[in-house]
């Protein structure tokens, strides 16, 4: 079945709003709406056209209610995994299986956040960790410096390689109208940079800001006839692990490894096939691990693989190149902004940062303390 699933959906259109920052009194269900309305609008489509709905998010309970509701919305599909900040790649796959079995023939996926208006705190549903709790662990930023400290254990990963990832991201940010932070970076201004949680600094970690996203799907004969061209929906996988840092079986191999797989096995590619990456990049350490654990590069080798350029503006391998969750933007869950950059590479309208001859897209994203992993893989029409 998963076979038969390559390229029978299609993306046809994509919305943003609020980054970095919404109006005063906006709420996460004001931002969403707003990203919904313009994904709507880009394909050529109308509200009443939509009825399956998928969204996820921090500060919402029943997002899909919620949305709903404030747009007018019945859906007789409707789906709010929520398995962190991937949770929207992981759509992309439900998505996908509700429109082959009919169950729905608009699919909507949205988020929306007021993370940084709402007093940069990381506002929550989650549930605490009666196991870790007790040890006070500051939230994802020390989990995530675990991993790093391990990595450069293990493989001689260096501080400056993890801030070539973020020295990237920049690079592409200042090329990106819109981000939020487009002032050249340098390696010594990320290593010279405040300590957050060591080996971490303030420049490993990714921005806090308002913002929304939303995507459209369709199926693929339907698409064909829509105001934007289609990009098709070539592969995805998802995968868990864990749920709690201490459980992470290894801190330097991410379930990426089989989501990854799922999603190349599907599309029927591989690494050395993709134009174009947009890696989750909450901190510095997680495109290395994603590089590595996807298949880019061999386990321990991401440090040296990201240095010299390579992932910046005119690099062999382009990524991130909206500037990322380190740069961009990053509204609490990020996921779903991997996935609207990747379309814009593929429909040819990312202006300055556009990869020439972009023809195949990846996106993936984790969520909790790399506890769930989704990636999806995209191509243009050619690729079908």
């Amino acid at each position: 079945m998963s076979g038969a699933l390559r390229g029978a959906t299609a993306i046809v259109g994509v919305g943003e709003a609020g980054i970095p920052v919404l109006p005063e009194g906006s709420t996460p269900v004001d931002a969403m709406a707003l990203a919904a309305v313009r994904a709507v609008a880009d394909a050529g489509l109308s509200l009443k056209d939509v009825d399956g709905v998928f969204a996820a998010g921090l500060q919402l309970f029943m997002p899909t209610l919620s949305l709903s509701e404030y747009l007018g919305l019945t859906p007789r599909y409707s789906d709010s995994t929520q398995v962190g900040g991937g949770a929207f790649l992981a759509h992309l796959n439900h998505a996908q299986a509700a429109l082959a079995a009919g169950l729905c023939d608009v699919a909507l996926i949205a988020y929306g956040s007021t993370q940084r208006s709402g007093g940069a705190k990381f506002v929550t549903h989650s549930e605490p960790n009666p196991y870790e709790r007790p040890y006070r662990v500051p939230g994802p930023v020390a989990a995530y410096a675990m991993i790093a400290a391990r990595h450069m254990h293990l493989y001689g990963t260096t501080p400056e390689q993890l801030a070539a990832v973020a020295v990237a991201a920049r690079a592409w940010a200042g090329l990106t109208p819109g981000a939020t932070m487009r002032e050249p970076l340098s390696v010594a201004e990320v290593l010279a940079a405040r300590r957050v949680a060591d080996p971490l600094g303030v420049r490993d970690c990714c921005l806090v800001t308002d913002g929304a996203g939303a995507v459209v799907l369709v199926r693929a004969d339907r698409a064909r006839d829509l105001a934007r061209p289609p990009v098709h929906l070539l592969g995805v996988g998802e995968a868990v692990s864990h749920r709690s840092i201490a459980q992470m079986p290894d801190l330097t191999v991410t379930a990426a490894v089989q989501s990854g797989a799922r999603a190349f096995a599907m599309a029927g590619l591989a690494p050395a096939e993709v134009d174009v990456l947009q890696l989750y990049d909450a901190f510095t350490i997680n495109p290395i691990l994603f590089l590595e654990d996807l298949g880019f590069c061999a386990k321990g080798e991401g440090g040296a693989f990201v240095a010299g350029g390579r992932i910046e503006p005119g690099g062999a391998l382009p990524m991130n190149t909206n500037g990322g969750g380190l740069s961009y933007g990053h509204p609490g869950m990020y996921g779903i902004f991997t996935i609207i950059e990747t379309v814009r590479q593929l429909r040819g309208e990312a202006g300055g940062r556009q990869v020439t001859g972009a023809q195949v897209g990846l996106a993936h994203a984790p969520g909790g303390f790399m506890s769930s992993q989704s990636t999806a893989i995209f191509g243009t029409a050619a690729t079908l």
